[in-house]
């Protein structure tokens, strides 16, 4: 009976921490705390050495867990990046992520060397620990400060924080096993570095595939869909560990796969994994705080306090500015990008590694990578939101998100059903703008569903329900939120959106921000071009207007019809321009390549 006790209080305390855990997020938001920071802590406090007095060094555990949980990261963090953006800022991030990540160790090492007095091998392995970023950390807070990030921005480095995590594992890894082995002749070890990207490579093209097949012919019972793909990422992770080939590699591009092809129950995937991902960092983070303690933290909090400091101002800038110098960013934006390198859960999860399989200095190791990711985030991690609007890398996000409800229709995978509620100051109800793939088909009004040929012109109080794909239906929240209009022309609703010839200047200054002569606000684009262009209007032709362009996209009888609307191009310099064409060329052709890989 003793032992039945002893694991249903095992279970309560572990239900406890875990509550207290979910609970603490909440503080956090309010606060802008890095959510990593909060359950580190609180694992802290539960330990053997704090007020909990919970007796955890099951290091075993909190690698498996920490396994499952990364696995579940990673996934998630492909199934969310859709492959135009990472196909935009391909070359870049995955320069960042593999030469910035040795970079980032070798760099780090000397300092290591000289304040530690270790072998280079063992300083290595301690700047591969905390060479990596935290992607999960770096979106949390810049939601909770409401900002948002330059498409270009936020790409590379969401982009670069998915992928740099195999790379930095497997680093660790080789330097431990070299440790423990002994030398081993580098031509050995780059075929090793070589087999394992490839076979991570090779499973999360076969593992995606596998899975997007196998979800849209098999007749799963609702609800079984989402735990489903789940188990088939965990599965595809653990295939390649298995095989001795990446598996963080291979289940970041099976998620990126399944996130960028047709499947049935998109959303409740992403529900479910949202889920899924909070519940495995929170047990992760709290397991990783348990283990450490206090007092021995502090006996290297000197030399911990350095290896951060030459970290965050010298090595992971210098590292960027090499990485980013072929590449057309400004310096604002490489600035940013070398600051809001935030340290995290691999780092405490490699550092875990040495522990594992008991190195001399194990205990050192996970010291020195658990204060860095405590200064990383408390440092970075407050100072990122004054750093983006600093640098003006990111533009305020007042407005709240607006309730979106998203319905599958079976039977298709292409379109979805997108409802909102429309409010008074929505800029759809006061303009009706809409982009072009988002057709309104239902409206809800006074409790009766009405087609929307019938229902008439939209009213405040409706709810509206557009066909709209899957992957853009997020985008449509700017047209459904109650606020004034943005100061500066928002990137995420450009591209790709048309209107017709009919709607007036007026109407585009409201929803983009425009300056717009009061005395053309009621001009037409067909008129505007008409009085613009000088000659008759053709397929491709462009009128800047402010911060955006106009183009033409379908004429008739000489008249515009349908406009495209673009951020306007700054022309660059000749010789930067120049310079850019072969780069661009070999993205372009990298960028087909991948493609043709990871889509049909």
């Amino acid at each position: 009976m003793d032992a039945l006790d002893t694991v249903s209080l095992s279970i309560l305390l572990g239900a406890l921490l875990v509550l207290v855990g979910i609970l603490s997020s909440l503080v956090a938001l309010r606060f802008g705390a890095p959510l990593l920071l909060v359950f580190l802590l609180l694992g802290m406090a539960a330990g053997e050495a704090g007020p909990g007095g919970v007796r955890f060094d099951d290091v075993r555990l909190a690698y498996l867990v920490g396994s499952v949980a990364l696995a579940l990261i990673l996934f998630d963090g492909g199934l969310r990046t859709r492959f135009a953006t990472f196909r935009s800022v391909l070359a870049p991030s995955l320069t960042l992520a593999s030469i910035g990540v040795f970079f980032t160790a070798a760099l780090t090492a000397p300092v290591v060397v000289y304040l530690l007095e270790l072998s280079w091998l063992e300083a290595l392995l301690v700047g591969s620990v905390v060479a990596s970023t935290d992607a999960a950390a770096v979106f949390f807070l810049l939601s909770g400060r409401g900002l948002r990030l330059r498409p270009r921005v936020a790409a590379t480095i969401e982009i670069e924080s998915g992928t740099n995590d195999p790379l930095a594992i497997f680093l660790t890894i080789l330097l431990v096993e070299l440790l423990v082995a002994g030398d081993r002749p580098w031509p050995s070890i780059v075929l090793s570095l070589l087999g394992q990207g490839v076979g991570g490579a090779v499973l999360g093209l076969i593992g995606g595939r596998a899975t997007v097949l196998a979800l849209n012919r098999l007749a799963l019972p609702q609800g079984l869909h989402a735990p489903f793909v789940t188990t088939a990422a965990l599965t595809v992770f653990g295939v390649g560990q298995a095989l001795h080939a990446s598996g963080f590699l291979a289940v970041y591009l099976a998620g990126l796969i399944v996130g960028n092809r047709p499947t049935r129950a998109h959303n409740t995937v992403i529900a479910f994994l949202d889920a899924a991902t909070w519940l495995a960092q929170i047990v992760m983070f709290v397991l990783l705080g348990l283990l450490a303690w206090p007092e021995r933290l502090l006996a290297n909090a000197g030399a911990a306090l350095a290896v951060a400091a030459a970290l965050m101002f010298f090595a992971r800038p210098v590292a960027v500015l090499l990485c980013l110098a072929p590449f057309p960013f400004s310096w604002r934006e490489r600035v940013f990008i070398s600051w809001v390198g935030l340290r995290g859960a691999v780092g405490i999860f490699l550092a875990s590694i040495p522990l594992l399989v008991e190195l001399p200095n194990a205990q050192l190791y996970f010291n020195i990578g658990f204060v860095v990711v405590l200064v990383s985030l408390l440092v970075q991690g407050w100072t990122l939101a004054p750093a983006a609007r600093w640098l003006r890398i990111a533009l305020p996000r007042s407005e709240p998100a607006p309730r979106r409800v998203e319905l599958d229709l079976p039977g298709q995978l292409e379109q979805e059903l997108v409802g909102y509620h429309v409010g008074t100051n929505n800029p759809y109800l006061r303009r009706k703008i809409v982009p072009s793939w988002a057709k309104p088909v239902l409206v809800v009004r006074d409790e009766r569903v009405l087609a929307a040929a019938e229902a008439g012109p939209i009213k405040p109080g409706d709810h509206i329900y557009l066909l709209a794909p899957p992957e853009k239906a997020q985008v449509l929240d700017r047209f459904f939120v109650d606020m004034p209009p943005p100061q500066k022309p928002d990137p995420r609703l450009l591209g790709d959106f048309f209107v017709g010839g009919d709607i007036t200047l007026g109407s585009l200054g409201e929803i983009y921000g425009l300056a717009i002569a009061p005395a053309d606000r009621g001009t037409t684009l067909a008129d505007h071009f008409a009085a613009r262009l000088g000659h008759p209007p053709q397929p491709g032709d462009v009128l800047p207007l402010g911060s955006i362009a106009l183009v033409v996209h379908a004429e008739a009888k000489g008249r515009v019809t349908r406009v495209g609307l673009r951020l306007a191009d700054a022309d660059p310099e000749p010789s930067i321009r120049a310079r850019r064409r072969p780069l661009r060329r070999l993205m372009r052709r990298v960028g087909s390549l991948v493609r043709a890989l990871l889509l049909p």
